[in-house]
């Protein structure tokens, strides 16, 4: 049985570079495999503009690390979406705070 030595929150996209990474080393087990699959066919965003948008996020001190990468993974189009992700603290961030987040994400597509 593997220990587990450190945990980390990360984007689709570094995942996916992972993943690519380990099945040059390695052949990727079954879960492996679709997950590549599935980002791949879905997340084809390019890293720098993901990196670019965690770090205008960063900036809203309101927000926690899962929830920007939250974002980055979702990439949410309007305030529904973005209310979804942020569940109970989407009451805390202003208009302004709201506008900035959903600008960002906008960059990106």
């Amino acid at each position: 049985m593997m220990e587990i030595i450190d945990e980390k929150i990360i984007t689709d996209v570094e995942a996916r570079e992972i993943l690519e990474k380990r099945g040059k080393e390695i052949e990727l087990g079954y879960e492996q495999k679709n997950a590549l699959e599935f980002l791949n066919k879905y997340r084809k965003y390019d890293k720098k503009k993901i990196e670019e948008l965690i770090g205008e996020l960063k900036k809203i001190d309101k927000l926690r690390e899962k929830q920007i990468i939250m974002i980055a993974n979702i990439l949410p189009k309007d305030r529904d979406d973005l209310r979804v992700i942020l569940e109970k603290d989407f009451s805390v961030l202003s208009d302004d705070e709201i506008n900035l987040i959903l600008e960002a994400v906008k960059k990106v597509m």
